[in-house]
């Protein structure tokens, strides 16, 4: 790494620490601190929405599974686009007609104490594994960077810069940093892109890459046994892994997007993001910019992804072809497909520019666990604490609480991610979206939407039953996504409810 790529990672930090400085000028009271105090325009509800939505997954993930998938990679910011498409269309108006500050505290209102007390802890597990799961990819990508430095510092430095983002402006800190985030995740990306198809000639030429170095050669004919993926012995093969949108499988792809949309629409941050707008119509604006622009990240994604595979080969791969006396292409080794990005920007870019891409890169791991941490605590102080004590707190020590446990959560991130092995967080990510969908989703629409109130004891007991589906889903290894179970289950439990026990004088404003 040149001093012109340190100096370049080291601009776009400050530039976010001085973010963070300057939004916690506006912060009052925690009014302000969680939602803004309602006067975000609909850039800044863009801003909070894409800061934390936009995470390690949208970037360096797409162009990691492009490596292996092609066009399937898009479904990450495809999903995610539409979710934000019908967050704006269907949920913004509603959730802010509700008068409530969290999701939880609709059902709680429309179903009980109980509902939103188990909600609340269920949904703060399932956030709390998603920041752990960005503290884990920060950390991994400052390591790649900075080989030197221990995991523990590794983890330190991530939280510390998540902190800047976040903890002086909350709400404010999250929408000004993801605008920023935002412009520099474009630029990266955007120049990226251009790069790969104006030297590869156009995608038709990345595509005639990839036909000379996989279709039939020794590297496309061990793919099975160094990857896991179907062998290439020709153009047809190679049509279908690469040019296919559901090239791992309808039910595996189209459900990656559906997931991503159901994330969306349960996740307290996003949620948050159209409170915080000045007026109805400027939540929906936010929410539908988002929708427009988070897909185009993950096109660039996947094109930079196709170039290093027409231009590079893994070392599993190199060790296949060695073990089987075939002879090695003369390309460049990667260790893992995890780099594919990192090793594009530091290989193509100049230095500079390389230093604020990869700087961005980093920002986007921070964004994505500062936002998170963000809209646990407010479900941690809203939904848990102020339920459990009779005291009222004011503005000020509302504040003060509310920072206090964020920076809590993001140190016990830190201590776990320092502890536990990487893979073990991946493999334990799908009860984050699990516990957050199949707990949220159905009881919180019922509410919003349905004239009547259901009976309280079927949603409980979907609150119940729709986390312990996902996770049998699970480990039954079901061919289709485990939430979607969850989600069926609480369906099924809910219409149980409103055919069993429907309850008039429905109440659908918050009245804190």
């Amino acid at each position: 790494m040149t001093v012109w790529t340190a100096a370049g990672i080291a601009l776009v930090l400050f530039l976010i620490v001085g973010v963070g400085l300057f939004s916690g000028k506006r912060v009052k009271g925690a009014s302000d601190f969680v939602d803004g105090g309602k006067k975000a325009g609909p850039f800044l509800v863009c801003g909070t929405i894409m800061g934390s939505l936009v995470s390690s997954q949208a970037t360096v993930g797409t162009a990691q599974l492009a490596f292996h998938y092609g066009l399937a990679a898009w479904w990450f910011t495809l999903g995610a686009g539409i979710g934000c498409l019908i967050l704006g269309v269907m949920y913004a108006r509603p959730l802010r007609d509700s008068g409530c500050i969290t999701e939880l505290q609709i059902i709680s209102r429309s179903y009980g104490a109980a509902a939103g007390s188990l909600g609340s802890v269920l949904c703060s597990t399932g956030i709390f594994i998603s920041v752990l799961a960005q503290v884990v990819a920060c950390s991994g990508l400052a390591i790649t960077l900075f080989p030197h430095i221990p995991v523990w510092a590794a983890a330190l430095a991530s939280i510390i810069i998540m902190c800047f983002y976040v903890i002086f402006g909350g709400a404010w800190g999250a929408g000004m940093g993801g605008i920023v985030k935002l412009v520099l995740l474009y630029a990266a990306s955007l120049v990226g892109m251009v790069y790969a198809l104006s030297v590869s000639h156009g995608i038709g030429g990345i595509f005639s890459e990839l036909i000379e170095q996989l279709c039939g050669t020794g590297l496309g004919l061990v793919q099975q046994s160094a990857n896991g993926v179907s062998n290439l012995k020709d153009t047809a093969d190679l049509a279908d892994r690469y040019g296919n949108l559901v090239a791992r499988g309808a039910m595996k792809d189209i459900g990656s997007g559906l997931s991503l949309m159901l994330g969306v629409l349960s996740t307290q941050t996003y949620a948050q993001a159209v409170l915080s707008a000045e007026s109805d119509r400027k939540a929906k604006r936010g929410a539908l910019l988002s929708a427009m622009l988070i897909p185009p990240l993950g096109i660039a994604g996947i094109c930079i992804g196709l170039f290093m595979r027409s231009h590079y080969m893994l070392q599993a791969e190199a060790e296949t072809l060695k073990a089987a006396g075939m002879a090695i292409p003369d390309l460049p080794v990667l260790t893992s497909t995890i780099q594919v990005f990192p090793a594009f920007v530091l290989d193509y870019m100049p230095p500079l520019l390389a230093g604020i891409a990869l700087g961005t890169l980093l920002i986007t791991s921070v964004g994505g666990g500062a936002g998170l941490s963000l809209g646990m605590a407010t479900i941690l102080i809203k939904d848990i604490y102020q339920r459990m004590t009779t005291k009222r707190m004011d503005e000020k020590k509302e504040l003060a609480a509310t920072r206090g446990i964020l920076g809590a959560i993001l140190v016990t991130a830190a201590c776990v991610a320092s502890l536990v092995p990487g893979s073990t967080i991946n493999d334990l990510g799908f009860l984050s979206m699990g516990l957050r969908g199949s707990v949220v989703l159905v009881p919180m629409s019922c509410a919003l939407w349905l004239k009547y109130d259901i009976n309280k004891r079927w949603v409980l007991t979907a609150i119940v039953l729709a986390p312990a589906a996902v996770l049998v889903g699970k480990l039954l290894a079901l061919p289709i996504d485990s939430l979607y179970l969850g989600i069926l289950v609480s369906v099924l439990c809910c219409c149980a409810g409103g055919i069993m026990g429907r309850e008039p004088g429905k109440r659908r404003i918050c009245d804190d």
